[in-house]
């Protein structure tokens, strides 16, 4: 008879995006016959056809009342059917300790005034039943369903049986456990297994069958357990085991001696969508997925500034983080921004600041002092011809370091420049500085005493001073000396039509060369452009600081 039945009881797990409460679940209970009367049988069959040599097997009729040997329920999500067990414990009001109790005393009341009761055998424990995660109930799935001789329990199974499931009236935190060693570093076996915890959000529901004898129903003994439901919010459904769909049914032996065979199926008795309302659903689906879309898209609006064409717009959220390494304490910095002659802002923009006084602080061998002030700038650039190839110059941030005393004397500390980066993004710069030195003992101790110190006129002479048109700038005789070093961190933002233009040509050329030779010769031959692009910037630059005799004598010699 095992070939007949369906041995594989193993978990099945099912997604569903309709409410879990309509899941109507069918499920059938037939007794087959005792073991005791098949080898009776079969033995008697045996010993009239020994002399034939051949052994013929009657299908066996069931020997009980019809309403004893099979029944047929639909079980709905979480709904409650009562066994004989509870009709005559829950029948006495005195034994209803919870609101539960008192509600299953309600409702059992109702079922024996008006004799509504259709189940006998199969009964359902709810996820509000605390016979539900007893750890006896859970044992049953592979005791009674004879499945030991095809599936064993995994490695995973064997070792989560050992772990502890967390209660759901559990604290958050145990007196037990010593406040005073919260971390443990090496953990027991026992440990482990005491302090793990599961956060289960699983909704669980067992069907159960009384499969005793006629007139003795209602013992915990023979009670069986035939299927388990398991669901969470997100439409998992887990069942166990498995729905038959049209393959043959489970079979259950009962334990004692008088054993009895008992077959199980279970069917989806849901009722299926017709096919319009499937349309229907999946127009509200798409609906639904088109205003989530359309819903970012009226909050930010689609009306940008933009800026004329020709012409990039340049925003900058800068911060000078911080100053470190210099010789005396309470830093701060003057800057001031300098913008090319392609370059514009807005009359209102500010381009000088001062930052407040800061006391170091020591960090390793250094000391730091931190400033962190904010600073922005928004500036426009206009594209002309002779930077067409090389690209446009970009702003440059002057900046010098003084210390202020308990007299308010101030000492320079430092000078130093950046440019401003050129790429959009966040960026984090580091620039080091250096101070005029004037030689001798005078100065220092001017500097240590009074607070004077060697001052530049011009902030740009760090780098190139905006008004030197020469081709070469001496700086011979002019002593400096190193002093620390100041970190900004700069977000850029650059918006151009340019790039909208460029964008929409780039994927115009990404679905040529990806109909004509596919993404691999696409990459390659734009990669070979763009270190094409800047090899010939690198030469043009190269070209441009050698001399003009130097160039000169190499075309001589070319010709």
């Amino acid at each position: 008879m095992s070939e007949w039945c369906n041995s594989d009881t193993g978990e099945a797990v099912y997604r569903s995006l309709d409410a879990i409460k309509n899941l109507r679940i069918r499920v059938s209970l037939k007794r087959v016959t005792t073991t005791v009367t098949l080898s009776q049988q079969l033995q008697r069959q045996v010993l009239s056809q020994q002399d034939a040599g051949v052994i013929e097997l009657v299908p066996l009729t069931s020997q009980a009342q019809p309403g004893d040997n099979a029944e047929d329920v639909v079980v709905g999500w979480q709904e409650k059917l009562f066994s004989q067990y509870e009709m005559e414990l829950f029948q006495n009001e005195a034994a209803c300790q919870s609101p539960l109790d008192r509600q299953y005393h309600k409702e059992v009341t109702a079922l024996t005034q008006t004799e509504g009761r259709q189940n006998r055998r199969i009964f359902t424990y709810t996820d509000y039943d605390r016979y539900t995660n007893c750890q006896p109930l859970q044992q049953l799935q592979g005791s009674h369903l004879l499945n030991t001789t095809k599936t064993k329990p995994t490695f995973l199974a064997e070792r989560m049986a050992t772990v502890r499931q967390r209660r759901q009236d559990r604290r958050t935190t145990d007196a037990s456990f010593p406040k005073s060693k919260i971390i443990n570093w090496e953990p027991s076996d026992e440990f482990k297994r005491n302090s793990h915890e599961v956060n289960s959000v699983m909704q669980t529901m067992h069907v159960m069958g009384d499969l005793g004898p006629p007139g003795r129903l209602g013992l915990k003994e023979n009670e069986f357990l035939l299927l388990t439901v398991k669901t969470d919010g997100n439409g998992t459904i887990v069942v166990k085991p498995d729905f038959n769909e049209g393959k043959e049914s489970y079979r259950i032996a009962t334990a004692g001696s008088n054993k009895e065979i008992w077959h199980l199926t279970i069917e989806n008795a849901s009722a299926s969508m017709k096919s319009e309302e499937k349309e229907r659903e999946q127009r509200l689906y798409r609906d639904l997925r088109s205003r989530r879309t359309e819903f970012p898209n009226s909050l930010v609006g689609q009306d940008f500034e933009m800026p004329p064409p020709g012409v990039l717009r340049y925003f900058l959220n800068g911060e000078i983080v911080s100053a470190e390494g210099f010789e005396y304490d309470h830093l701060y910095v003057h800057f001031i921004t300098e913008l090319p002659n392609n370059w514009s802002s807005s009359p209102t923009q500010s381009h000088s600041g001062v930052t407040h006084a800061s006391r170091t602080k020591s960090l390793g061998k250094d000391n730091v002092a931190y400033l962190c002030y904010p600073f922005t700038l928004e500036a426009f650039c206009t594209s002309e011809e002779e930077h067409e190839e090389s690209g446009p110059r970009w702003p440059v941030l002057y900046f010098k370091v003084l210390s202020l005393d308990s007299w308010w004397r101030y000492r320079t500390e430092g000078y130093g420049y950046l440019l401003f980066p050129s790429t959009p993004g966040l960026h984090t710069l580091t620039r080091h500085t250096w101070r005029p030195l004037q030689t001798g003992t005078a100065s220092a101790l001017r500097r240590f005493f009074i607070g004077g110190s060697p001052e530049l006129e011009d902030l740009s002479y760090v780098r190139v001073p905006g008004h030197f048109k020469g081709d070469r700038l001496s700086r011979f005789g002019f002593c400096t000396q190193t002093s620390g070093s100041v970190t900004f961190r700069f977000h850029c933002i650059q918006q151009s039509r340019d790039f909208a233009n460029s964008t929409a040509a780039r994927r115009r050329w990404q679905n040529t060369f990806d109909q004509a030779q596919g993404f691999h010769h696409r990459d390659t031959l734009l990669s070979t452009m763009e270190a094409f692009q800047r090899a010939r910037r690198k030469m043009q630059e190269v070209r441009e600081s050698l001399p003009v005799d130097f160039i000169a004598s190499v075309s001589q010699i070319q010709i």
